[in-house]
């Protein structure tokens, strides 16, 4: 998280820790360790630590051995350093602040999680199945976010792509459009114009990055989109991406359907086809290029400036990217292990369609079998009891 190399697992009481990917022993990462019986285990000496709060009510992440027995005493006065991190609603929050301590007990937490939660806007995560995707970009986080708040360039882009024939290119056009905002987020409805003023589809940015799509008005969307924005590094972005749906819920007709990986290839095609756009917007931005005397708005482009106003004041007042500033001459590691999803990873994305492909092939086999079985069946046993019956009788002989 902005150049900040992190780890989250669970702890022996399954909790979930957010910590500095750092041994206080001797600076190693935590990857290629272990979490044994929640306890987190360095790959370099095999340190552990684990939670004391049972033994001693304190929430310190605690070396509980390194070594051997020669070090109990040294172990004890090591601790981890971590961010408050907490479980809800089957997603975890981080409360992020670019400097970790031993304690989350030691944080003055100013944003109340209520603020992020897609029921504080009228979603309830219980009443849909979801399926799930992430998603890694080579390119600025803040110009992703802003491709999610564009309503217009769905049409275009992804009209051929999207199933269904009401959004393709035959079919873009301007809408109306409600802005509302207060200090925990922004909201636009899109209404289309004319005699049909149905909403189409509603969406609100929740800083820092997580924006909320219903399709269709908020109270009767049966189809809710929920993508968060990670700023990993500099032009390094992950997005979780969940697609939630009141229809098909049933576990064992999804895997028949193979519902999941079907929507899978769709979600990486959809962000494929938005990669080239978002890495030559980024390149433009560095360039110094998108200059309020060069970029000309819509008037549906108006939740995009509002973003933009929003980021630029938490840039200016945060400074996040200050917290942990690398130069030309830092170890690229962290930046080149995290790109392991597509679009950035195209190897990947070319995996899942082959897996779809096989998958498909061998349900259609299957269905296509038990179609001839229940065509053909009932001749052939009809002519095996036909057969049984024209056998002659052979008497038993002693």
């Amino acid at each position: 998280m902005f150049n900040e190399p992190l780890v989250i697992y669970r702890d022996k009481n399954h909790q979930p820790k957010c910590i500095k990917d750092f041994c206080p022993h001797r600076a190693a990462s935590f990857r290629g360790g272990e979490n044994l019986n929640g306890e987190i285990i360095c790959p370099y000496h095999g340190a552990r630590y684990n939670t004391e709060c049972e033994s001693t009510g304190s929430d310190m992440i605690t070396c509980s051995h390194i070594v051997d027995s020669d070090y109990c005493n040294f172990a004890k006065h090591v601790h981890l350093r971590q961010y408050p991190c907490i479980e809800k609603g089957d997603y975890i929050y981080i409360y992020y602040t670019g400097q970790t301590k031993p304690s989350p007990n030691e944080f003055d937490i100013k944003s109340p999680l209520e603020a992020s939660l897609p029921e504080t806007y009228g979603f309830q995560l219980g009443d849909s199945a979801f399926e799930e995707v992430f998603i890694d970009f080579k390119c600025d986080w803040s110009r992703i976010i802003e491709n999610h708040l564009d309503i217009l360039h769905i049409f275009w882009m992804h009209g051929n792509t999207l199933p269904g024939n009401d959004v393709n290119r035959k079919t873009i056009q301007s809408f109306n459009q409600t802005i509302s905002k207060d200090q925990n987020h922004l909201r636009s409805v899109y209404n289309e114009k004319g005699n049909n003023k149905d909403e189409f589809i509603s969406q609100i940015f929740i800083p820092p990055g997580r924006v909320i799509i219903f399709k269709g008005a908020t109270d009767q969307a049966r189809y809710v989109q929920i993508l968060d924005h990670i700023p990993l590094s500099n032009n390094r972005a992950r997005i979780i991406v969940r697609h939630y749906r009141k229809f098909l819920t049933n576990q064992l007709l999804c895997k028949i359907l193979l519902f999941k990986q079907r929507q899978q290839k769709v979600f990486y095609t959809i962000f494929s086809e938005d990669y080239l756009v978002l890495q030559t917007q980024t390149f433009n931005e560095q360039m110094g290029y998108m200059n309020q005397e060069q970029i000309k708005l819509l008037a549906e482009d108006k939740m995009i400036k509002l973003f933009w106003d929003w980021h630029q004041h938490a840039l200016e007042k945060e400074t996040p990217w200050d917290l942990h500033p690398t130069t030309a001459h830092t170890n690229t590691i962290h930046q080149d292990m995290l790109m392991v999803y597509p679009p950035a990873n195209p190897k990947f994305a070319h995996d899942i369609q082959s897996t779809i492909d096989r998958k498909v092939a061998i349900r259609l086999f299957s269905i296509i079998m038990v179609i001839l079985a229940f065509i053909f069946a009932p001749d052939l046993i009809q002519q095996i009891k036909s057969n049984n019956a024209s056998l002659p009788m052979v008497e038993n002989q002693e």
